[in-house]
């Protein structure tokens, strides 16, 4: 047990769940809210097919979820710390269970965007109120939890809604429906969580974004930012078109091909942090940015191959640097910032990924209506790869500058 689940432990309900309980089940929600995320990705192709829209639409309903999402976290982010953790949490779940509804009977474009948006900004609630209970519940083991969770959810959402797409009835509502019964038995099961902040004032200026980048951690936030940017830029596109240019250049019309391509890649970012957890922020980002440039170039033959294989190969290679290089980035910046200012600083790093997570992505969905989308595939993973190599010169120069300053 923790230090602080012992500082806490006057405040434990009587029938409340124990220390490790307590984990599972926060586990279990994070790994939930982030299937859920996920379980659109291997659908996109059959809401294309039923209802004419572009490849411009599609990035579209992913960005406006990432772009919700980035909002919940600028807004409501700090909320649990003044409410507690179990009473902003509910209100999550709360908000995730009507977007799976809008999911289960959307019938146009309109309600895809509504669900994405309602679901983006329940996510972000969720995560981050869930990433401080977890810490609460763990020191130890919490931040370990909140690194791994989000990649298996993702992992689980896309290959799971692949499944049921492929061997299932219902293949537009089966994998919500699954996803709403879990967040209904979730919500039954919060009065058995402890509280484990008590609720203070404040809570209405804790709404306020607060964006900031103290002095002593702006030249370490220059340094990953390259690696940053290549790393959730990859993220976005795999979530979004990645599952059409498989099928595109394979010729298969297998459902299971999209889910797969995803899970794949967060797996093994989900391996490379569990892996590298403790290790250097220089290596891990040095790492990333080899993986991630090495993985784009097998995709890229694979696109003009043909070769499935080599399509997962790449895939595995580009998740491991996918991994890589969000923990060296998170690790890079956040060790040099005091306690009053990690919050400043975490709101511009979220800003910043979450924009390099649906950007990119989104001018991607704009060109494939120009140039199709191999030209435009190709044009994103060279650009990864230049985004890459750019970031290994300036890491490489870090330590060339620290060994001739001694």
């Amino acid at each position: 047990m923790s230090a602080d689940s012992t500082a806490s432990s006057s405040t434990t309900a009587p029938r409340g769940f124990a220390d490790r309980t307590a984990l599972v089940y926060l586990s279990f929600i994070l790994v939930s809210f982030l299937a859920a995320s996920s379980a659109p990705t291997p659908l996109y192709h059959l809401y294309q097919e039923a209802w004419g829209f572009s490849s411009a639409t599609l990035t579209l309903i992913f960005a406006v979820y990432a772009f919700s999402l980035l909002l919940a976290l600028l807004t409501v982010g700090s909320l649990s710390d003044y409410l507690g953790r179990r009473p902003v949490l509910l209100l999550a779940l709360l908000l995730e269970i009507p977007a799976m509804l809008l999911f289960i009977y959307a019938d146009s474009v309109a309600w895809l965007i509504a669900a994405r948006l309602l679901q983006g900004f329940a996510t972000g609630m969720a995560t981050s109120v869930l990433g401080a209970a977890l810490i609460d519940y763990h020191r130890d083991k919490g931040p370990l939890i909140n690194s791994l969770s989000p990649l298996i959810g993702m992992a689980v959402g896309a290959f799971g809604t692949s499944v049921l797409l492929q061997y299932a009835p219902w293949p537009l509502q089966l994998s919500y429906i699954a996803m709403l019964g879990c967040f209904v038995v979730q919500v039954l099961l919060l009065w058995r969580l402890r509280e484990s902040v008590s609720p203070q004032p404040g809570a209405l200026a804790s709404l306020r974004p607060a964006l900031s980048v103290p002095p002593q951690a702006r030249q370490a936030l220059l340094r990953m930012l390259p690696v940053d940017v290549a790393t959730w830029s990859l993220g976005g596109f795999f979530l979004s078109l990645a599952p059409s240019l498989v099928r595109a250049v394979t010729g298969s019309t297998s459902n299971l091909l999209g889910g797969a391509l995803v899970a794949t890649m967060t797996l093994s970012g989900a391996l490379a942090i569990a892996v590298m957890r403790h290790g250097s922020a220089q290596r891990s980002l040095v790492l990333g940015a080899s993986f991630l440039a090495a993985g784009a170039a097998l995709i890229l033959l694979a696109m003009h191959s043909g070769g499935v294989l080599l399509f997962f190969i790449g895939t595995v290679v580009a998740g491991a640097g996918f991994g890589s290089g969000f923990l060296g980035s998170v690790r890079s910046v956040m060790p040099l910032a005091l306690a009053h200012e990690r919050a400043g600083l975490m709101a511009t790093f979220y800003v910043l990924s979450y924009l390099a997570f649906c950007l990119p992505a989104l001018c991607a969905g704009f060109a494939v209506q120009h140039f199709g989308l191999i030209a435009t595939s190709d044009g994103y993973a060279i650009g990864l790869i230049c985004l890459c190599l750019l970031a290994l010169i300036g890491l490489w120069r870090k330590p060339a500058a620290a060994a001739l300053a001694q």
